[in-house]
């Protein structure tokens, strides 16, 4: 047997070990490739976007409305309607509610003595323009009464005191109205006793009373057609409802995720709401309209306490969230595909908003990629800001990819036809050549005559039973004030039947326990 030198054995065992750690390399490089490969699958995919620069540009100060005295009422709405016409803002008033209407192109400082719409009784809770006849304005009170103005054209030249419609059949305020999106005719009111009324302007009377509400409604929201209502409730439920039957067909009862406002998101069969977490954090939930047993996406916003308002563009598919008392702006992208909401980004501006107004679609400047223009109420200012949301081209031509077919001013169906059950979907326009085509639809006005308003054997105008004491005062009682001359004092006296009040905060007595220096004063028709 050879015996191999010792240098010989000691380079073979060498080798051997250089080879062996190579291999030990290249299977651990391996298996730091495969875990890698595979930590990247779960990374969430980068999905590009046409609307992922958006961004939001405020007018310039000659651009902005000035002077303007906002409402403080803490009413949670908008007090804001634009369109391409005209801005309709509620304003601070007393004695009764009014607002004001200016025409979009008059910006600038407002005159102190201009003139308002001021009919009403009490506070305007909310304004909405007709989508199909841009000069009229429905507006609804804390007198209980729904009002529908024409403007003329050119804006107002004097105080405006008569409305073209007065609609009565709530029993409490009125906080909330809609237009129906297809219907030329059809308008919904949502009040504090706890009805919707679909009122038919062709006649001018309710012809539906959806009741199937515990509490005061907080929002209503139309799908494409106007063929499904979605309500919030203050009785924490979610409603989907067929509006001509007044038929619940989904309800979701929200005790985790507060339901305060909701939105139909376009033709994507989706709601969205807005609310807050059992943590009190504002919050969004995406919900499958078919099925409100869960949502299908719930997302933490912030910590804040102002109210969350939801804005949907069906057209670029864009979300737009705006807090009550914030500064800022937050969009996301609607996807129908996980995980459905894609944040983009977010404008800031430093004062807070009170409420926002929206211009239409064929209000849009479409030469500076304008996608969507809120009107920005600041009433620590008395200002109103424009802010356009562009989307950054470098070509100057038509942009028909962010500009699609969209609802124009033309109505689909009259109040008539929609009632007896016909449904269609928007009559579409272009934004590139007919969005400054004059509007056909001239709006008449029923003749009336003064009878009993009946919706489901009940008669609207006559009394309905209290649910406070106040409101007992007022339908029972018609307030007296009697004046005592040597006592230089008021005694309230209210009744019709001749009878102590006893709920009354003054003491009062019968009139023939009352002597003859007490002298009647004023009488009041109005709440005591």
């Amino acid at each position: 047997m050879l015996s191999l030198p010792f240098s010989s054995m000691c380079t073979a065992q060498s080798r051997k070990g250089k080879q062996l750690s190579f291999v030990s390399s290249l299977v651990n490089l391996m298996f730091l490739s495969t875990a890698l490969m595979c930590a990247m699958s779960w990374r969430p995919t980068y999905r590009s976007s046409k609307f992922r620069n958006v961004y939001g540009k405020v007018a310039n100060r000659e651009h902005c409305f000035d002077g303007i005295p906002i409402t403080k009422n803490v009413h949670d709405n908008h007090f804001c309607a634009v369109n391409s016409k005209f801005l309709a803002v509620v304003t601070e008033s007393a004695g009764g509610g009014s607002f004001i209407v200016i025409p979009v192109s008059q910006s600038g400082r407002l005159d102190s003595h201009h003139p308002k719409v001021c009919g009403h009784n009490g506070n305007v809770l909310d304004i909405k323009w007709n989508p199909f006849c841009e000069n009229i304005i429905a507006s609804c009170s804390e007198d209980t009464s729904v009002r529908v103005w024409e403007i003329p054209e050119g804006g107002l030249r004097r105080n405006m005191m008569e409305a073209v419609l007065e609609l009565y059949g709530h029993s409490r305020r009125v906080g909330l109205i809609e237009w129906h999106p297809t219907s030329s005719g059809i308008l919904f009111s949502a009040g504090y006793d706890y009805k919707i009324l679909i009122w038919n302007l062709e006649i001018g009377e309710p012809v539906k009373m959806i009741d199937c509400h515990t509490d005061v409604i907080l929002s209503m929201s139309f799908n494409t057609d106007g063929s499904l209502l979605a309500t919030s409730c203050k009785d924490k439920k979610l409603r989907v409802i067929e509006p001509r039957s007044g038929r619940v067909l989904q309800q979701a009862s929200c005790k985790n995720h507060r339901v305060n406002r909701v939105v139909f998101l376009g033709n994507m069969k989706r709601l969205l709401t807005t609310g807050f977490s059992r943590w009190n954090t504002r919050q969004i939930a995406l919900w499958d309209q078919e099925d409100l047993s869960m949502p299908m996406v719930e997302e933490d916003i912030d910590g804040l306490s102002g109210l969350l308002f939801p804005f949907y563009d069906a057209d670029t598919h864009m979300l737009y969230l705006a807090g009550k008392g914030d500064g800022n702006i937050r969009y996301f992208e609607i996807t129908t595909e996980k995980p459905y909401i894609q944040y983009l980004m977010e404008f800031r501006s430093p004062a807070p908003q009170k409420g926002l107004g929206v211009m239409p679609k064929h209000g849009m400047d479409v030469a500076a990629c304008e996608v969507y223009r809120f009107y920005k109420l600041v009433t620590l200012k008395g200002l109103i800001e424009p802010i356009s949301m562009i989307v950054p081209r470098r070509s100057d031509t038509y942009q028909e990819d962010i500009y699609p077919m969209t609802a124009g001013t033309e109505p689909a169906l009259s109040a008539s036809e929609w009632l007896s059950g016909i449904d269609r979907d928007p009559v579409l326009m272009s934004l590139k050549d007919g969005y400054h085509r004059p509007n056909q639809v001239v709006f008449k006005v029923p003749v009336k005559e003064k009878k009993s308003v009946v919706v489901n054997g009940i008669d609207l105008l006559e009394n309905v039973p209290p649910r406070t004491e106040n409101e007992w005062i007022s339908i029972h009682f018609f307030p007296f004030l009697l004046y005592n001359s040597s006592k230089s004092s008021l005694l309230h006296y209210a009744c019709i039947n001749q009878k102590k009040c006893e709920t009354c905060y003054f003491s009062a007595r019968p009139l023939s326990q009352l002597s003859s220096d007490w002298l009647p004063f004023v009488r009041l028709k109005s709440l005591w």
